[in-house]
């Protein structure tokens, strides 16, 4: 079980000279997270496995949001791939060469795993192809080494790495910049602002 900065507030308070009603709340707060280490819910591993729907939203570069046949939306991000942010150079575009590829289009997510946010982190395929990497050539993200290595094979591993140092060769999409800045560093400093 991940432990929390709200679990340990809670368990403060449980042994805290606070009200009997606010140590009541932090023991519900503390018993369901455990038992959500204890048994996980469906929900927390959504859908593992597989998505199949309409893409009904793109949020930027990275992430989807699919519309399955029981009308249940899905958030998804990509899998192995970093877009630029909205405010970053390049940002937009990456999201308008996604919608125009996926927006109103069914698709099939290769679910992975679900990041901290709630959203099914995967691999989006359009018929055959493989749209993560397709965002890759066409120029528009970077492949995510940091995560990719934990959930890549080394041959997809490879082909990711082949695919952006093609697309940075051609100067496609964002490296048509001399210096593109990564969106893990771009987060970075916006939080350090």
């Amino acid at each position: 079980m991940k432990v929390q900065a709200q679990h340990l507030r809670a368990l403060t308070t449980l042994f805290s000279g606070a009200s009997p009603l606010r140590k009541i709340a932090a023991g519900v707060l503390l018993l369901g997270a455990m038992a959500g280490a204890i048994w996980p819910s469906t929900a927390s591993r959504a859908d593992a496995g597989q998505i199949e729907g309409v893409v009904v939203g793109v949020a930027d570069g990275d992430t989807i949001t699919v519309l399955d046949d029981s009308r249940q939306q899905h958030k998804v991000r990509f899998a192995f791939i970093d877009a630029p942010e909205k405010a970053q150079p390049f940002g937009t575009k990456a999201k308008q060469v996604l919608s125009d590829k996926l927006y109103r289009r069914q698709v099939r997510v290769e679910v992975l795993e679900q990041d901290r946010y709630g959203r099914n982190v995967g691999r989006i395929w359009l018929g055959d192809e493989d749209v993560n990497l397709g965002q890759l050539r066409a120029g528009y993200a970077w492949h995510y080494q940091q995560y990719a290595r934990k959930g890549q094979s080394a041959k997809e591993f490879s082909l990711y790495e082949q695919t952006q140092q093609a697309a940075q060769q051609q100067r496609q999409g964002l490296w048509h910049d001399a210096e593109p800045v990564p969106p893990w560093d771009f987060r970075r400093q916006q939080r350090g602002q």
